[in-house]
């Protein structure tokens, strides 16, 4: 699962890196900070996660939630493994019929490598709708977008490092090691014109939660979009850095997803994944499979 901004940095562009070009004033600790960032060196590189734990099959029921509580969808997380490639999906069905389907294929042959990422955010719920594809092989990335109610397509060819993240975040936190000070990966976002970016991705150490009156603690991961160059530097000042994503993950010898809180877009608001147990129908299942019997008999 993406727990990450889906694209979370999508539309940094048209809402974030245009506007700071036009409208940035150099004031005296403007100028400063694009001076530093002109001269410090880049962003330290990223790395491929090397596999701990393999993926498998899974379907996993989620809810999308308010930070107040409140379900604005329902969601599943599927993942199946066919010859050598893991196919990691995660499926958003919203109440006001808004949707957010993100399809990811990763290798893990001593370490995760993308092959392929789709994303699909539309509906009332987001308010750039948009249709993301990477292909890792060609470097592709196409990007299917509205731009003042007309639909067009922005296509560029980048060369993608082995490292690259979109679709299968998840994955690689359940891969840290929960001592290691800090991982960096590469990121596809759609601005709508496709640029790399990179994921902090650190510890915070474990926060206690509980299940049916059992006590358990969960590794908190921040992960952090990473813009670089002189827009990352001003990104702060001028209040356009990213929200941060907050992710928690069992620890131990099987790890296991337990919660997120972060935006799906850019400049979206703080929404909570969580995992979520199927709900019953009232009454005892044996009873009326018993009255089904006689009734049959009769």
């Amino acid at each position: 699962m993406d727990v990450c901004p889906g694209n979370n940095s999508a539309w940094i562009d048209q809402v974030f890196f245009r506007p700071i070009i036009k409208r940035v004033r150099f004031a005296p600790l403007t100028f400063l900070v694009v001076c530093v960032a002109l001269l410090k060196p880049g962003i330290l590189p990223a790395e491929q996660i090397p596999v701990r734990y393999t993926e498998g099959l899974t379907h996993g029921f989620l809810a999308l939630r308010t930070l107040a509580g409140s379900t604005i969808a329902y969601g599943d997380l599927l993942e199946f493994v066919s010859g050598g490639r893991v196919t990691h999906r995660l499926i958003f069905h919203f109440k006001d019929g808004s949707l957010h389907d993100e399809t990811a294929v990763f290798s893990q042959h001593g370490s995760f490598r993308l092959l392929s990422d789709h994303l699909v955010q539309r509906g009332p719920s987001f308010p750039h709708p948009m249709e993301v594809s990477i292909n890792c092989s060609t470097g592709q990335v196409t990007v299917h977008y509205n731009d003042d109610g007309k639909e067009k397509v922005e296509t560029d060819r980048l060369e993608l490092p082995p490292d690259v993240a979109n679709g299968m975040v998840l994955p690689l936190l359940k891969n840290l090691r929960p001592n290691a000070p800090e991982n960096r990966v590469s990121f596809v976002a759609a601005t709508p014109k496709p640029r790399l970016v990179k994921l902090a991705i650190s510890s915070q150490g474990e926060d206690p939660f509980s299940f049916a009156g059992s006590g358990r603690k969960a590794i908190h991961y921040i992960v952090k979009v990473e813009i670089g160059g002189i827009t990352g530097a001003l990104a702060p000042l001028l209040g356009k850095q990213p929200a941060d994503t907050h992710v928690w993950v069992l620890g131990g010898e099987v790890p296991a997803f337990v919660k997120s809180e972060g935006p799906l877009y850019q400049g979206g608001p703080i929404w909570r994944i969580e995992l979520v147990s199927p709900v019953w129908p009232r009454g005892p299942v044996a009873n009326s499979t018993e009255r089904k019997k006689g009734t049959s008999k009769r």
